[in-house]
């Protein structure tokens, strides 16, 4: 005996009228699925023209989807430019404990030059700082 595959869910097998044939019958179902189907798909026009409040949530999430955020929020730089403006003061505690006094001159991204009255000035990489203030403050 030969087996036939399974139909798909939806369908039956109709007995035929030849008994002498052995493959079974499928119904309508069969021949609409075994037949070319076309896809339909809204073409993306449509999906342009048609306001963000009709979209489904797939649609609307690409068109709530936000900038992102910058790396910094510039208060560091705006902190030295003050310092630097005023010649405040600045007391600067290092990562291995020394503590320096002198004026913040200039920065850029990884570095700050402090100068110092009396004494050399500094070129301090920033990740050697581990946090500095007002000498005023620290009073």
């Amino acid at each position: 005996m030969t087996r036939y595959p399974v139909p798909p869910t939806g369908t039956r097998e109709m007995p035929r009228e030849n008994d002498d044939s052995r493959e079974p019958r499928r119904g309508p179902a069969w021949d609409e699925m075994s037949g070319n189907r076309k896809l339909i798909r809204p073409s993306l026009t449509d999906i342009n023209k048609e306001p963000a409040g009709n979209r489904d949530s797939g649609g609307s999430r690409q068109a709530r989807k936000r900038p992102v955020p910058s790396d910094s929020t510039n208060a560091e730089n705006f902190y030295y430019v003050k310092q630097m403006q005023s010649k405040t003061l600045m007391v600067i505690v290092l990562t291995d404990g020394e503590i320096l006094h002198g004026v913040i001159e200039w920065y850029d991204r990884a570095c700050i030059k402090v100068h110092r009255t009396g004494e050399p000035n500094l070129l301090l990489y920033k990740t050697s700082i581990k946090y500095l203030y007002k000498e005023n403050e620290g009073d």
